[in-house]
């Protein structure tokens, strides 16, 4: 695991590029937060982050910057137990982990009610492009990542976010 100090000041020097940061940055567990899906596992497992997410993490608290979930775990309550068992609960300011059909506009409008962050002021990580696709349409800068969050998608996210929040139009880029 790559020490939490060192990726989180890599992360605060790429936050410190950008005149505009996200307000609220909002993670999917499952092969995002994690490389694994809960209902493959049980309660009793370790589980364990990718390497870079804590340093990413405590550096966005470091910033004031809130943080949410959006997971449609058909297993919240492993979701839920893992969380406990990383101590990383307390850091996020809404947790919605809960199955449905659909893509991620219902964990959304949840997170939106629940913080009344304006979506164009949330960047989202998710590995499932079709969330990416939906919540992009919300107005949420959008990062489609693949090896989970780490400080090139967390830069791709940051980039990403400046160019939706300074566009004359509102017309919302979604990376990869």
């Amino acid at each position: 695991m790559e020490d939490v100090e060192k990726v989180k000041a890599e992360a605060l020097q790429l936050m410190g590029v950008f005149q505009v940061i996200p307000k609220l940055v909002v993670f999917d567990l499952d092969h995002t937060l994690w490389p694994f899906y809960c209902e493959c596992r049980s309660k009793s497992d370790t589980p364990y982050l990718f390497p870079q997410v804590k340093g990413i993490m405590h550096a966005l608290k470091h910033k004031r910057v809130d943080l949410a979930i959006a997971s449609k775990s058909p297993t919240p309550d492993i979701a839920t137990t893992y969380l406990n068992k990383l101590n990383i609960t307390s850091m996020f300011v809404a947790q919605e982990i809960f199955y449905n059909w659909g893509n991620k506009t219902d964990h959304f409008q949840k997170i939106h009610s629940k913080t009344s962050v304006p979506y164009n002021s949330m960047l989202f990580f998710d590995d499932d492009d079709k969330n990416i696709q939906g919540v992009s349409e919300l107005g949420v800068t959008s990062i489609l990542v693949t090896n989970g969050v780490n400080l090139g998608a967390f830069k791709e996210g940051l980039t990403i976010f400046s160019q939706n929040w300074n566009s004359p139009k509102k017309e919302n880029k979604r990376g990869k």
